[in-house]
């Protein structure tokens, strides 16, 4: 089952908050009430406030156990910017974006595990070569099998004894 709670206006940046909100998601609910309480910033407040409000959403109205709960999601979202405007040199104003947030906790009793990404068939831009003109063609392959390493050393080992015959003075 999921609970939600919401805390909506919160007077800091949104991006300020996802650092901490990233933290707690798929912790256990005291795993992540010990992380927000040693973490030293207004947004971990905040998030810890609501998470309590979820907590408490959960034991009184759907009557489960904290001690069963994961925080499932943590979302902030943008709320409403207010405008303000700082006088500035020469007659001028310069803007002040005072940003707010909505804070979305979803707690769950059930333990989903984290699915793999799954990587495209496309080239990365690491692997490609970027031409002065024309189109940017596949890197080539640095791999070789281990026969052609083995006919390799080989011929390498061939050459430095003709080198060494070569160059040994002849007795005569």
């Amino acid at each position: 089952m999921q609970v939600r709670s919401t805390t909506k206006y919160a007077r800091i940046s949104p991006k300020k908050m996802r650092d901490v909100a990233r933290e707690i998601q798929g912790l256990a609910v005291s795993e992540a009430l010990d992380a927000l309480t040693y973490t030293p910033r207004k947004a971990a407040h905040l998030i810890g406030k609501t998470l309590k409000s979820a907590i408490a959403n959960a034991e009184n109205n759907h009557e489960l156990s904290a001690d069963e709960l994961i925080v499932g999601e943590a979302v902030i979202g943008e709320g409403p910017t207010l405008k303000r405007f700082k006088p500035r040199a020469r007659g001028s104003a310069g803007a002040i974006r005072k940003r707010t947030s909505h804070i979305f906790i979803t707690l769950t009793d059930e333990f989903e595990a984290p699915e793999e990404k799954k990587r495209s068939g496309k080239a990365k831009k690491r692997d490609t070569v970027k031409p002065m003109f024309g189109q940017a063609k596949a890197a080539p392959a640095k791999e070789e099998s281990a026969a052609e390493e083995a006919v390799v050393e080989e011929e390498a080992a061939e050459e430095v004894e003709a080198t060494e015959e070569s160059t040994e003075p002849a007795a005569e």
